[in-house]
C-alpha cells in the first residue's frame, strides 16, 4: 500500500513557476514509478509526465514539455513537478500517481490532488 500527499499548489502569473511536491509512504518508494496527472473543470484527466523508479527515465506530454521537470528523490519518498513559464491554460488539480510498471494503462495509487491556478 502506497499513500500520496501532494503539496505545492496555488496561485500564480501567467510566466510565474511553482514547484509540486508528491510525499510517499512505505519504504519501498524507489520500486514505484511515479506520474503527475492534471484535471481542469469540466475536462478529462490528463497526463503530464512520468519518472522510472531511479529516475533515469522520464517522459512529458507534448504540452508541458521544455516547460515541466519531473524529478524524484527516493531517500525523501518525494516526486517533484517543477513548473516553469505557467499559462492559464496549465491551471488544473495537479495529481500524482504510483505504479510497478513504468507506464500502466491505469496507475495503481493517486493521492488527493492539489490545485494550481495561474492567472492571465
Amino acid at each position: 500500500q502506497v499513500q500520496l500527499v501532494e503539496s505545492g499548489g496555488g496561485l500564480v502569473e501567467a510566466g510565474g513557476s511553482l514547484r509540486l511536491s508528491c510525499a510517499a509512504s512505505g519504504r519501498t518508494f524507489s520500486r514505484y514509478n511515479m506520474g503527475w496527472f492534471r484535471q481542469a473543470p469540466g475536462k478529462e484527466r490528463d497526463f503530464v509526465a512520468r519518472i522510472s523508479g531511479n529516475g533515469a527515465l522520464t517522459y512529458y506530454a507534448d504540452s508541458v514539455k521544455g516547460r515541466f521537470t519531473i524529478s524524484r528523490d527516493n531517500a525523501k519518498n518525494t516526486v517533484y513537478l517543477q513548473m516553469n513559464s505557467l499559462k492559464p491554460e496549465d491551471t488544473a488539480v495537479y495529481y500524482c500517481a504510483a505504479d510497478l510498471v513504468y507506464n500502466p494503462s491505469e496507475y495503481t495509487y493517486w493521492g488527493q490532488g492539489t490545485q494550481v491556478t495561474v492567472s492571465s
